[in-house]
């Protein structure tokens, strides 16, 4: 008699004695090309408060196929497992038998062969209320199951236990996996960080396990480098253990749990981790060879020769800060500022020294404001919050509230008002009789109409600062401020700079209000990026604001009743607007907004999507964006939307993921982390095998291409 026909016969002998029920399977049971998954239970005292219940998820693979452990070592996806049960009844994490450890070419995988049963715990309360004679219960399981390729495979499965009576058909088959599961040990274990390796010592192993050679595997993931070659010894009762750490190296725990195992017994213990973990940073084989040239050439390199990148010195570090703070004055939405201040020059070529003192001062502005945003980033990170550059952009509320402010400076330079008539005489008469707090608070201007912007350079050292104690990161804030200062900071104790402007004159005035339109167009670009994060009417909502925000400070221009009048319709309007709409600007946008957005050929990234990708032995382009960043759309539109790079990724069978950074993400900011990137733009190639190469943060598409054309 098959197992088919005896579940079947014990269901029928289940419906007729309900004193000795069994499980009855509705769809217990899902079957593919390469694996048969079924779902199982044991509660041989039932479903009791306070008895042991058992529910379990039985994988047999074809010969030759595997699914992995929880964590799958080089590459791979553990079995995940999303559970619908009645009100009263709790499942647990799955008790993961031991693994076996599986070579695939230079890798090291950790995972199972033949049968394995993933067991799992349930806990009955006393909240638990039957209300018929039978329980269901709901999983939906995905696996990831490979031999030479990968295939991700899921399935949706039922079970029905009886709500009173035994259910221990498959005792045996739990008792077995359970076994299989390693023992917690209470005894001494401590691993500590010795340069690029981890020396482990565990005290108080059993006799069965002395002597032996042992099996080893780390819980926590990209740690080791699996496949490196490592040593044991014992000294005394106590085992050792020297691991090379991974050259990727994504996590650096403060407690490492590990499993022992010799043979079919198996051992875990917690161990905790002393020393300092080496900072995180992709190998040089990692980078483009375009984007080695470009940093070589700046200097970010040390020499061809070495083995290192932009962020593996705090020298190189700080001079691609100092460049990248250099870059940034060219965006559209600073360039003005510092424009406007440089001619300033020209109306008191005379005065040396107040240029001096105000360019010293605007210096200061910027590099405190730098500074200050630097350490707002780096607490809020060791706090535990997923953060990287451009943070403040992902909130629709800062998007919103620096939309408003362009609009205000657009206007001012435009000539529409001036700030000073808004002030009271005694507050307008500041700006002349302190020109140096003028200069500061320009660049802390200067700095918050910069905070949208990365220059190329910037995306390495700050990703390198994430990593540094935080005296050496703020040196990179400090010197990414000081770059963006340089420019003015020249013009003001050069005297030959300012000799190189015309005199004095009416071109002043057009030449102000000429650098209106970059304003305005930035605020345009803030609104499309609102878009993005809130749909079409947080756009619009935002959009009406400004008007209402306009008409107000064109208002308060006018002068006596006109002004009180119109002025108080305005701010009424404004209220009004702001009132009955403004909750849209900070909505975020439904999904299907969200999926009309993205051009066809891209799909939404996710880290295991990528491993999933590669893993099948797909090559993979991600491009890690977000619409606030000038540099992402300006690469969008010049390179990666063109016509003979979309024909090379199509002809190389790349997949297209698209990581939207606009938003807060935390996966995206910890795989930004992986490569050594703390902002975006990056651009990563992903190919089986492979580390994963980073193309440069200014993209060509001659760089591009020869990338994708690399075997």
């Amino acid at each position: 008699m098959t197992f088919a026909r005896l579940l079947a016969a014990l269901s029928l002998a289940a419906a007729l004695l309900p004193a000795a029920s069994f499980a009855q399977a509705d769809k217990a049971v899902v079957t593919t090309e390469h694996v048969r998954a079924e779902l199982l239970a044991h509660a041989p005292d039932g479903l009791e408060a306070g008895k042991p219940a058992w529910l379990g998820l039985k994988i047999t693979h074809k010969p030759e196929w595997h699914t992995y452990w929880k964590n799958p070592g080089d590459s791979g996806l553990p079995t995940l497992v999303t559970w619908s049960l009645p009100a009263g009844i709790e499942a647990g994490e799955i008790a993961w038998p031991v693994p076996r450890k599986l070579p695939v070419g230079p890798l090291m995988n950790y995972g199972y062969e033949g049968t394995v049963l993933l067991p799992v715990p349930l806990t009955v309360t006393s909240a638990f209320k039957p209300v018929a004679a039978e329980t269901e219960i709901q999983l939906k399981a995905s696996w990831l199951v490979c031999q030479k390729e990968c295939i991700p495979e899921e399935g949706s499965f039922t079970l029905k236990l009886p709500a009173r009576g035994s259910t221990a058909l498959h005792g045996g088959n739990f008792q077995a996996a359970l076994a299989a599961v390693p023992q917690a040990l209470k005894s001494g274990a401590q691993v500590r960080i010795e340069g690029q390796r981890l020396e482990i010592s565990v005290a108080g192993l059993p006799a069965a396990a002395r002597g032996k050679n042992l099996e080893f595997f780390p819980e926590t993931g990209e740690v080791i480098d699996p496949p490196g070659a490592w040593t044991q010894a014992w000294k005394g009762e106590a085992w050792t253990a020297s691991v090379p750490l991974s050259p990727h190296r994504g996590a650096s725990p403060n407690v490492l749990p590990v499993v022992l195992a010799a043979g079919d017994q198996a051992w875990r213990v917690e161990a905790p981790v002393t020393g300092t973990w080496p900072a995180k940073a992709a190998p040089a084989s990692a980078i483009s060879p375009a984007l080695q040239e470009a940093l070589r050439q700046s200097a970010a390199l040390p020499n061809a020769g070495a083995p290192s990148t932009a962020g593996t010195t705090l020298l190189a570090a700080l001079f691609g800060a100092l460049l990248g703070g250099l870059i940034l004055n060219l965006m559209p939405c600073v360039f003005p500022v510092l424009a406007i201040k440089v001619v300033g020059f020209t109306q008191h070529a005379d005065d040396r020294r107040g240029h001096r003192i105000s360019g010293l001062a605007y210096t200061a502005g910027v590099i405190v404001s730098f500074a200050a945003l630097g350490a707002l980033m780096l607490a809020l990170r060791a706090a535990g919050e997923q953060l990287g550059w451009g943070f403040q952009l992902q909130s629709p509320g800062v998007v919103a509230t620096l939309a408003a402010l362009f609009t205000l400076i657009a206007l001012n330079l435009s000539g529409v008002f001036e700030f000073r008539s808004f002030l009271p005489s005694a507050v307008a008469t500041l700006e002349a009789k302190h020109p140096v707090a003028n200069a500061f608070l320009t660049g802390v201007l200067a700095v918050a109409v910069a905070s949208p912007c990365t220059a190329p350079f910037m995306g390495a050292s700050l990703g390198f600062a994430a990593t540094l104690p935080a005296g050496e990161a703020m040196a990179i804030f400090v010197a990414l401020g000081f770059g963006m200062a340089l420019p003015y900071l020249a013009a003001a104790w050069i005297p030959a700079i300012a000799g190189w402007l015309p005199r004095p004159g009416a071109w002043m005035e057009t030449f102000r209000r000429l650098m209106a339109f970059p304003m305005f167009a930035t605020v345009a670009w803030l609104v499309w990026v609102l878009g993005q994060q809130s749909g079409i009417d947080g756009a619009a909502s935002l959009l009406a604001v400004l008007v209402a925000l306009s008409m107000v400070v064109w208002a308060l221009t006018l002068h006596g009743r006109t002004r009180v009048i119109l002025g108080s319709v305005a701010l009424a309007g404004l209220a009004f607007v702001a009132w009955s709409i403004g909750g849209a600007i900070t909505r975020p946008a439904t999904a299907a907004t969200v999926a009309r957005a993205m051009d066809s050929r891209w799909q939404p990234w996710a880290p295991e999507r990528v491993q999933q990708l590669v893993a099948a032995g797909k090559p993979v382009f991600v491009d890690f964006t977000a619409a606030w960043c000038v540099t992402c759309q300006l690469n969008k539109k010049t390179t990666l939307s063109r016509t003979d790079v979309l024909e090379d990724f199509a002809k190389g069978n790349f997949t297209l993921l698209r990581a939207d950074w606009t938003r807060r993400d935390p996966a995206i900011t910890a795989a930004l982390a992986q490569l050594g990137r703390n902002g975006v733009p990056v651009y990563v190639i992903y190919r089986p095998g492979r580390a994963p190469v980073v193309l440069s943060e200014v993209l060509g598409a001659d760089e591009v291409r020869n990338a994708i054309g690399q075997m």
